[in-house]
């Protein structure tokens, strides 16, 4: 209830400055803040404010009597009393606040239908094409398989472009691949000498080979000092723009690139490619710029930046270098070719309002340094954000490094498969527990969305910035917090929503919404659990507001949660489809309402539902 939220602290700040002008003359800049939040009990209503005892000091007075004097002029004010019951003062002054049943109400009718659930617009109606927000997530490395890690930097990202996406910011989702680097040398000197073959077509080298062929690489550049030399050479020619080492570096480029989309597909993750090769035109430029700004130092024939409030151990600032001794450039000139890029006004750049990194926690020091140098060369404009969404480890049951059996890095296809093949298995004991017969077709499909609900939905629902214990046998539980457990609320739901009317599942916002309420006959509820599910039900756009703005996608998750227990609290206590006509009118909308808000919810989180289970 974000706008009825926003609603009643405008009142409150003008009740404020009506009680005391010579408090709101002094805080003119700020105005008065009311403190605004959701009561920590029920008990306390809806919404306490507590602003009353902030200003107890510089009025001089007692905080209840500040709130008293706030009351009075909420009281008189007619647009509050329609919102609010009477507000209630408690302890030495905190306002709370409680909504009227009519206006709760009203809000669930407004929302059946409705796509959006009644979540807004981030900035309301704008005028002209809007700034995008870029989201930089997965980037995997050319000729590497992805593996484990990679995981949670896809689906964090893809969760939080989705959430940005509802919000109605246009989202520009970035794939920066590893596709540039000294590295190609001795994987473009190796594939010339083992397998010309393969300069010929695409279809020379499989993924798979190239993951083994990268380790043959690196042992002979390691061992081989005249295969180093010519390592470094190729890399050269390759900067040099040479046909032959151009073609060797999109081919195998190319056959990773096929790896990586199928698991992008698999997952239902959109993204745009744009490797680290799309920045080498601007790498020379950000040299130029830092020097022009006074930043640049050469130390030891190095092109650095020394960082401010960053010492070594000597007590001596530590320096970002963004040119080597030799000339040559790193990954810490591209990063900050990309952030100069992407804030760059149109047609020179991006033009982004909002910039996200999604990538593991142990690079956090790499981005507060490339930020810090962006930020002094004044590439990030006045109200725009760069933010680095920083994720933990993938561990084992025993807390260690999620690795096989042979201590390999555990690759992301090899875990999906197995997450489907667990799925099902559990799908066909359930189904032969409970005597039911079903396609291989079915069995197929719910056996892929549960298994791949359940490995997404285990991360997600984890705070990012932890380390978390990735466990196949949790994460596919019927019980607790996990996709198994919401994907059967929805079907359970849905099922309670068709035998209540199939005209409830169908038709237009205004239609499904006319359906359950009218002018004469609105939505109406009596019983306690009736209420904590309406009150649930309306935290929908908040908690979507939330992760906007403090990318947590474990909020929206929590929250789902927390609405499919008192769902099934309200169920198991309340009848639906046995109550009363008005009664079972009024249910069944919030039957409705609250499939809608899991599927939405889950849509959010990359997660499809199910209609059966």
């Amino acid at each position: 209830m974000l706008q009825v939220f926003q609603q009643i602290d405008a009142q409150l700040r003008q009740a404020m400055a009506a009680a005391f002008p010579e408090a709101a003359a002094a805080t003119a800049d700020q105005g008065l803040d009311p403190q605004l939040a959701a009561a920590s009990k029920p008990e306390f209503g809806d919404l306490q404010a507590n602003g009353a005892l902030a200003l107890a000091k510089p009025l001089g007075q007692k905080p209840r009597a500040i709130a008293e004097a706030i009351v009075a002029r909420l009281q008189a004010d007619p647009a509050f009393t329609a919102l609010c019951l009477e507000p209630q003062i408690a302890g030495p002054g905190f306002i709370n606040l409680t909504l009227r049943p009519e206006r709760l109400a009203a809000e669930v009718a407004l929302r059946l239908g409705d796509p959006r659930l009644g979540v807004p617009l981030a900035d309301g109606p704008r005028a002209g094409a809007p700034a995008p927000v870029i989201v930089d997530f997965s980037s995997p490395n050319i000729a590497k398989e992805m593996h484990v890690g990679h995981l949670r930097s896809t689906i964090i990202g893809d969760c939080l472009a989705r959430v940005l996406e509802f919000r109605g910011h246009p989202v520009l989702r970035l794939n920066h691949v590893g596709d540039w680097g000294t590295q190609f040398g001795m994987l473009i000197t190796h594939l010339k000498q083992v397998a010309p073959e393969a300069l010929n077509t695409a279809d020379a080298v499989d993924l798979g080979d190239l993951v083994a062929f990268y380790r043959q690489a690196k042992q002979r550049f390691d061992e081989d000092p005249a295969f180093q030399a010519t390592a470094r050479e190729e890399v050269v020619k390759l900067q040099g723009g040479d046909p032959v080492s151009l073609k060797a570096w999109g081919l195998l480029c190319e056959q990773s690139r096929r790896a990586f989309q199928a698991i992008y597909d698999r997952l239902a993750i959109q993204l745009s490619e744009r490797g680290e090769s799309f920045y080498n035109p601007f790498l020379a430029a950000v040299v130029d710029d830092l020097r022009s700004a006074g930043l640049l130092v050469v130390d030891e024939g190095a092109g650095c930046v020394f960082l401010e409030g960053v010492s070594g151990k000597e007590g001596k600032p530590l320096p970002l270098i963004v040119q080597k001794s030799d000339g040559g450039f790193n990954y810490a000139t591209t990063d900050l070719a990309a952030i100069r890029y992407r804030f760059a006004p149109p047609p020179a750049g991006d033009g982004a309002a909002r910039v996200i990194y999604v990538t593991d926690a142990g690079q956090a020091s790499h981005f507060a340094a490339v930020f810090q140098v962006a930020e002094r060369a004044g590439w990030i404009p006045q109200g725009c954000r760069v933010e680095h969404v920083p994720f933990g480890l993938v561990q084992g049951e025993d807390g260690k490094k999620l690795k096989t059996r042979a201590g390999d890095t555990v690759r992301l296809k090899d875990l999906l498969d197995e997450a489907v093949e667990r799925a099902e298995a559990d799908l066909r004991r359930r189904l032969a527990d409970e005597g039911r017969q079903e396609d291989e077709a079915f069995i197929r499909h719910a056996a892929t969305t549960v298994g791949l609900a359940a490995v997404k939905y285990a991360d997600l629902s984890q705070n990012r910035t932890t380390n978390y214990q990735f466990s196949f046998d949790r994460m596919l539980a019927l019980q607790g917090n996990t996709a198994p457990y919401l994907l059967y609320a929805v079907v359970r739901i849905a099922g309670i929503a068709r035998k209540g009317g199939d005209a409830a599942n169908t038709g237009t916002s205004d239609e499904i919404s006319g359906l359950f309420a009218t002018k004469d006959n609105p939505l109406s509820f009596s019983e306690p659990q009736e209420w904590a599910l309406v009150r649930e039900l309306l935290r929908f756009d908040a908690v979507i507001a939330e992760v906007e703005q403090e990318l947590l996608p474990n909020r929206l998750c929590t929250y789902l949660f927390e609405l499919s227990q008192v769902f099934n609290r309200f169920y198991d206590q309340v009848p639906v489809l046995k109550a009363p006509p008005q009664a079972r009118s009024s249910r069944l909308a919030l039957c409705r309402l609250c499939a809608d808000t899991l599927k939405k919810g889950l849509e959010l989180l990359g997660i499809p539902t199910l209609e059966r289970m």
